[in-house]
């Protein structure tokens, strides 16, 4: 089989937390979100952090090549940084992993 066809029969995984900060703290959890993410190398794909207008609500998104890349980048400095999130949420936020099933590109005019 061409390697083609064999990564297009890899599927990505994305890491998807949802959660509510305290009253006024996404923006400093969006600042320590941003640095922990880019504290990510081998395996990570991308990351999206989406927030409910209008309140403090927010869903993020990480993608990785496999489960395993995100345990394997967690190191010091990412560990520090969630120690520095975790106060600014009501409660600790619901997470779970998903197998990426379909992935569809948007429109481009090019």
């Amino acid at each position: 089989m061409s390697k083609e066809f064999l990564d297009f029969l890899k599927h990505k995984y994305a890491y998807v937390a949802v959660g509510e900060f305290k009253p006024g703290q996404f923006s400093e959890a969006q600042r320590l979100y941003e640095k922990a993410v880019s504290t990510y190398k081998d395996g990570f794909k991308g990351a999206f952090l989406l927030q409910k207008p209008g309140t403090d609500e927010g869903i993020a998104v990480i993608m990785w090549e496999k489960i395993e890349d995100m345990e394997a980048n967690q190191n010091e400095i990412y560990q520090e940084i969630i120690e520095k999130m975790t106060p600014l949420f009501v409660k600790p936020p619901k997470t779970d992993f998903y197998e990426v099933c379909s992935e569809i590109d948007g429109f481009s005019e090019e």
